[in-house]
C-alpha cells in the first residue's frame, strides 16, 4: 500500500530550493529545518532534529507559506497562471520540509511524544489548508485564470495544474456561502482529530502481545522462523524465555496458519477481530462512526450526494455506479469459489475430527493443509530460498534490467533508525536519480502494514531537475544476529509490491510536485505497485535470486513447478475477504444521511446483505479499518482491485514479448513512471497498452471464471 505524509491535510509538496531568509535576531543553525539540509543528497539530518524541533517549524511554516498566499492574493497584477498558480504551487517550502519528515516518522518510528504532537498538530494542518482553500481574495485570481484558460498558451502541464488548482479549490469550499465555510471549517478539524486518535489506538493495539505463549510445548507445528521472530518479540516488550504474537498480520497469520491448537488459534483470531472494539479507552468504534457521518455532512455541504461521489470524482472509476459494477461482477464468482473451498476444507477437517465444524480462525491451518495434499507443496519449502537481502537486490536487479537503473549502497547518509539502509539510485547513463530508504523489520515504534512515502518530491525549478527522496516501509520479523531474514511468499510479493511504488517515485519527471510521481487517483497509484509484483515470482525469473540461504544452490526446478500450480489455490477466500472489506467502506461512504450508527451492526448489516459466509472475516473491520479511516483511502479501498485489472492486462504484453523487452520497458517508464498525474491516467495506459484495460486476465489469474452454475 501508499501514502502521502500529509494525507490530504497539506495542499502542495514543495522541495526547498535555497535556504529561507531568517528574521533579525533568529539563531538560524539552531533549529535544523531552517535551512535546506547540509548532508549528502540533501538528506534529512535525523541524528540532529529533536522533538522540540518540530512545533516552531511548522509554526513558521505555516506563517511563511500565509505570508506567501497573501502576496499572491494581493497582487495588483492581472492574475496569470505565472504569478498565480505557478506561485502557489511553489509555496510552503519550510512547511513541507517539516511535514516531510514529521508524518514520515509518525508511521515509520514514532514515540509518545511524536503522536501528541500529531494530536496538536494536525488541526492546525486542517485550519492551514482552509485558510488557504477559503481565501476568497486568492480564489478570485485562482477563478480568473480558470475562467481564461481556452486563451492562454499553455502546455500540457501547465493546463492539467491549472485544472487540479482550480478543483482543489472547490473542492476545498472556496464556492460555498459563509455560514456553510465556518460548518466547512468544524468539520475538516474535528476530523483531523478524530483520524489521529483512531490511528493512535489502532497502533498501540495492533503492537501490544494478543497471546503470550509460556510453555514451548505450545509452540508445536511451528516453523522455527515462527518461533524466533515470537520469541524476539517476547523480549523485546519484557517477556524474555516465552513467546509473544501481536496483531501485526506478519505475526498473527503464521500462527493460525501452522498451529494445531485450535484452542490457541481461536483465542488469537478473536483478538484481531475485536481490535480497538473491546470498550477501552482505545475502542474506535464511536470515531469511525463519527468520522463517517462528518464525511457524509462535509460531502452534502459541496452539493455531493455521499462521500464516495465526492472521492471519486477524481478517480478512474468516477462514480460509485462504476466501482459497484466492477466489486459485484467479482463478487458472484469470488464468493462461488470461496464456498466450495469452504466444502473441501470442512471435509478434510471431518476426516481428523468427529463432528468437526469448520471456524474463521481454522481457515488458514487447513488451507495449508490442503494445499499441501492437493499440490504437494509447502509454502515453508520456499522460505529457505528467499531470503531478504536476496529478495530486495532481485528487485533492484529487476530496475536494472527494464530501465538501466542502479542503487548503490550510502553509509554516510543519515538514517532515521539503525535498522535502516540508504541507497543512491542511478540511471543508465550515470546521472542522479535519487535517494532510496529501505526500512523493512518490524518494531513498537512502526504501524502495522506496509507502504512508501516521499520525503522529498520530485520537481523541477530553477533549471533544476530536483530528484525525489523516497521510502519503503514494511513490518518483517527481525531475524536472531547473525541470521538471515527469510520471507514467506506474501512477504515476498510485499518486497516487490513497495518497490513498485517507489519506482514510480523514483523515475518521476514532472515540472510540478503536485503532479509529480504517485500524487495521481487512488486506483491508479496501485497499477505500478502490482504491476511490480509480476516479477517476484515469474518462473524463468525467481530462480535467478532464490538460492538457499545455506547451501547458495538455486530452489530446485520442482519446487518453481509446484508453486506455478498452487498460485490459484484459495483464490477464492483471498478475493472474498478482500471485496467484503471494499464494499464495507463503499457502504459506509454511499450513505445519504448524517446519522451516527452504531458500527458493528451497520457492519453486520452490510456484510449480510453481500451474503459473506461465516467462515470469512471481512479482511479489515470497522474499528481498524485503518485505509478508510485514519488514512488516505476513504472510498477507495476497492482500488487494489481495479489497479489489479490493470496490470493483469497490462503484463500480458510482457509475458508476449519478454519480461524484459527493452521497447516495452521504455513505453512503460515513460509513458506511467514518469508522467506522474501530468495527464489523465486512461490516456496514460492507453498509450503504453495501446488499447482499454480487459478484465479477463485478472479473472483467469485468480482462477475466477464463472462456470455455468455460478451465474445461475
Amino acid at each position: 500500500m501508499t501514502t502521502r505524509w500529509m494525507l490530504g491535510v497539506l495542499l502542495w509538496a514543495v522541495i526547498p530550493a535555497g535556504a529561507p531568509n531568517c528574521n533579525a535576531g533568529e539563531q538560524p543553525m539552531e533549529n535544523p529545518f531552517w535551512r535546506e539540509f547540509d548532508t549528502p543528497f540533501a538528506a534529512p539530518p535525523f541524528e540532529r532534529i529533536k522533538i522540540d524541533h518540530y512545533a516552531p517549524a511548522f509554526e513558521r511554516g505555516i506563517e511563511r507559506q500565509l505570508a506567501e498566499v497573501a502576496a499572491i492574493a494581493d497582487n495588483d497584477e492581472a492574475p496569470t497562471f505565472e504569478n498565480t498558480i505557478e506561485r502557489l504551487e511553489r509555496s510552503g517550502e519550510l512547511l513541507t520540509r517539516v511535514g516531510g519528515v514529521f508524518f514520515n516518522l509518525t508511521s515509520a518510528d514514532t514515540s509518545d511524544e511524536l503522536q501528541a504532537l500529531a494530536r496538536e498538530i494536525n488541526p492546525k494542518l486542517a485550519k492551514h489548508r482552509d485558510d488557504i482553500y477559503l481565501n476568497e481574495r486568492l480564489f478570485a485570481r485562482v477563478k480568473a485564470v480558470y475562467d481564461a484558460r481556452d486563451r492562454a498558451t499553455l502546455g500540457p502541464e501547465a493546463r492539467r495544474l491549472l485544472d487540479e488548482t482550480y478543483r482543489d479549490f472547490v473542492r476545498g469550499g472556496a464556492n460555498l456561502p459563509a455560514d456553510r465555510k465556518a460548518r466547512f471549517r468544524e468539520i475538516n478539524t474535528e476530523l483531523s482529530v478524530l483520524s489521529t486518535q483512531f490511528s493512535d489506538n489502532l497502533l498501540k493495539q495492533t503492537n501490544a502481545i494478543a497471546l503470550l505463549i509460556e510453555d514451548e510445548a505450545d509452540l508445536i507445528g511451528l516453523p522455527q522462523s515462527v518461533r524466533d521472530a515470537a520469541a524476539a518479540v517476547a523480549a523485546e516488550q519484557g517477556h524474555a524465555g516465552k513467546w509473544g504474537f501481536t496483531l501485526q498480520r506478519t505475526s498473527w497469520t503464521p500462527f493460525l496458519q501452522f498451529s494445531p491448537r485450535r484452542d490457541l488459534r481461536e483465542k488469537l483470531f478473536k483478538q484481531y477481530i475485536t481490535l480497538c472494539s473491546r470498550g477501552d479507552e482505545l475502542d474506535n468504534r464511536d470515531l469511525a462512526a463519527r468520522m463517517a457521518a462528518l464525511r457524509a455532512e462535509r460531502a452534502a455541504l459541496l452539493g455531493y450526494a455521499t462521500h464516495a461521489d465526492y472521492v471519486l470524482e477524481r478517480s478512474m472509476a468516477a462514480t460509485p455506479a462504476r466501482v459497484s459494477e466492477l466489486l459485484d461482477r467479482l463478487w458472484k464468482p469470488a464468493l462461488a469459489s470461496a464456498k466450495r473451498e469452504r466444502a473441501e476444507l470442512q471435509a478434510l477437517g471431518e476426516q481428523e475430527t468427529d463432528g468437526f465444524r469448520l471456524a474463521a480462525w481454522d481457515w488458514w491451518f487447513y488451507a495449508e493443509k490442503l494445499r499441501k495434499a492437493k499440490y504437494d507443496f509447502d509454502e515453508e519449502a520456499v522460505r529457505p530460498y528467499l531470503a531478504l537481502d536476496k529478495v530486495s537486490q532481485a528487485a533492484f536487479d529487476v530496475a536494472r534490467r527494464l530501465w538501466g537503473v542502479t542503487f548503490t549502497l550510502r553509509t554516510d547518509v543519515p538514517v532515521y533508525h539503525p535498522d535502516v539502509k540508504a541507497y543512491e539510485v542511478r540511471d543508465a547513463d550515470g546521472s542522479p536519480v535519487g535517494l532510496f530508504y529501505a526500512d523493512y523489520f518490524t518494531r513498537g515504534s512502526k504501524r502495522g502494514g506496509a507502504w512508501m512515502n516521499n520525503y522529498r518530491e520530485q520537481r523541477r525549478e530553477g533549471g533544476q531537475n530536483i530528484r525525489p527522496i523516497i521510502v519503503n516501509v514494511c513490518n518483517f520479523a527481525k531475524p536472531a544476529p547473525g541470521q538471515p531474514a527469510l520471507l514467506s511468499l506474501d512477504e515476498a510479493d510485499t518486497v516487490f509490491h513497495e518497490f513498485g511504488h517507489a519506482m514510480h517515485g523514483l523515475l518521476a519527471n514532472s515540472t510540478y510536485a503536485s503532479l509529480s510521481g504517485t500524487n495521481v487517483p487512488r486506483d491508479f497509484v496501485e497499477f505500478p505497485s502490482q504491476m511490480m509484483e509480476n516479477w517476484a515470482l515469474a518462473p524463468k525469473f525467481l530462480p535467478t535470486f532464490a538460492r538457499h540461504y545455506e547451501t547458495g544452490e538455486p530452489i530446485p526446478a520442482e519446487l518453481v513447478q509446484k508453486l506455478q500450480r498452487a498460485k490459484k489455490f484459495n483464490q477464492g477466500f483471498a478475493t472474498t475477504e478482500y471485496l467484503a472489506a471494499s464494499l464495507l467502506d463503499m457502504a459506509w461512504h454511499t450513505l445519504r444521511d448524517t446519522t451516527v450508527r452504531e458500527p458493528l451492526a451497520f457492519e453486520a448489516q452490510t456484510l449480510d446483505k453481500i451474503g459473506l459466509i461465516p467462515e470469512i472475516a471481512s479482511r479489515y473491520r470497522t474499528p481498524y479499518f485503518a485505509h478508510i479511516f485514519g488514512g488516505g483511502y476513504s472510498a477507495s479501498y476497492y482500488s487494489y482491485i481495479w489497479a489489479e485489472v490493470l496490470d493483469a492486462d497490462a503484463f500480458e504484453a510482457f509475458r508476449q514479448q519478454g519480461l524484459f523487452d527493452p521497447t516495452l520497458a521504455r513505453s512503460y517508464r515513460t509513458n506511467i513512471l514518469e508522467r506522474g498525474n501530468t495527464e489523465p491516467p486512461m490516456e496514460l495506459y492507453r498509450r503504453f497498452r495501446g488499447a482499454d484495460p480487459q478484465i479477463n486476465p485478472l479473472l483467469e489469474r485468480r482462477g475466477l471464471t464463472m462456470s455455468q452454475s455460478d451465474a445461475d
